[in-house]
């Protein structure tokens, strides 16, 4: 019995097709969509390979920031809240560097042909 696909070659393929057999046939506004379309379907595969090894970072990152245990959410709350109110600022030990790494991995996922982003990994 053959192994079922995963969810990252899934949209691989369907972001494939669309760039290589949708898109040449479609003008105007249609093509324009379509390629927004497998451009979406880019992000998602990307987000399905980074995300949760990062979201885990995140989490470690924030519990160790904060000194206290929840969900990514829950945490990313908390510090909203601590930097709202003054107790957590930019001469906090560790802010800046968390900050730093959850910018990284956003734009990993979403923009990584970015220059800025690409700069700051070395690449440029």
């Amino acid at each position: 019995m053959q192994d079922m696909p995963k969810s990252s070659e899934i949209v691989e393929v369907v972001s494939e097709f669309m760039r290589q057999h949708v898109l040449p046939q479609l003008q105007g506004h249609t093509a324009f969509h379509a390629l927004v379309a497998a451009n979406a379907l880019d992000i998602v595969k990307r987000e399905l390979a980074i995300a949760p090894q990062a979201n885990e970072a995140e989490k470690a990152r924030l519990e160790k920031l904060l000194g206290k245990e929840g969900t990514l959410e829950e945490l990313n709350r908390l510090l909203c809240t601590r930097i709202e109110a003054g107790d957590v600022t930019a001469d906090t030990p560790g802010l800046a560097d968390h900050l730093w790494e959850t910018t990284l991995t956003k734009l990993a996922i979403d923009q990584p042909k970015y220059s800025g982003y690409r700069r700051a990994k070395g690449e440029i």
